[in-house]
């Protein structure tokens, strides 16, 4: 009998989806352009009415391009990371904003965590294995990273612990 399923040996011991972080939701997102939408509009009617019927096509362009820079913002939003731990396996999975997949896996025995703050406060973070080094978790701040690099040198530990047992 042949079971494609997956094996114990197989089943994630740590998983994390790292996506960046959006502090206006659609819901807000509506609201914020009906309110520029609405003062643009009674702005163009007043220059409208003294004459200036121009400024009223202005007004209606900077709308446009608030929209705009919004929905590119949200487009950029769909990239993510997949970080998998398996008991074979630290698979880091990189997803562009139009869906292209890059995938990369690690020995979880080998691999190592490099975490660097730089002068100026941000950080940095890192896989290395075999002289291979992979960055990721760039769509966190610096503090989801620091936090992040944490939980994943635990996650790494508790599984060498298990190599030794």
């Amino acid at each position: 009998m042949n079971d494609s399923g997956p094996t114990p040996a197989d089943a994630s011991v740590f998983r994390a989806v790292l996506h960046p972080h959006r502090s206006l939701p659609p819901k807000g997102f509506l609201i914020l352009m009906l309110a520029i939408g609405s003062v643009s509009f009674v702005s163009g009617m007043v220059f409208l009415m003294m004459g200036a019927w121009p400024v009223m096509g202005f007004f209606g362009l900077d709308v446009a391009l608030v929209y705009l820079a919004f929905r590119l913002n949200y487009r950029a939003a769909r990239a993510y990371e997949l970080v998998e731990l398996t008991p074979r396996t630290l698979t880091v999975t990189q997803v562009s904003a139009s869906g292209e997949a890059k995938s990369i896996a690690f020995n979880p025995y080998w691999v190592r965590v490099l975490f660097s703050e730089r002068p100026d406060g941000g950080n940095h973070l890192k896989l290395a294995s075999h002289g291979n080094e992979l960055e990721f978790g760039r769509v966190l701040n610096d503090d989801e990273r620091r936090d992040f690099a944490t939980a994943l040198r635990r996650a790494l530990d508790a599984r060498r612990m298990s190599f030794s047992a």
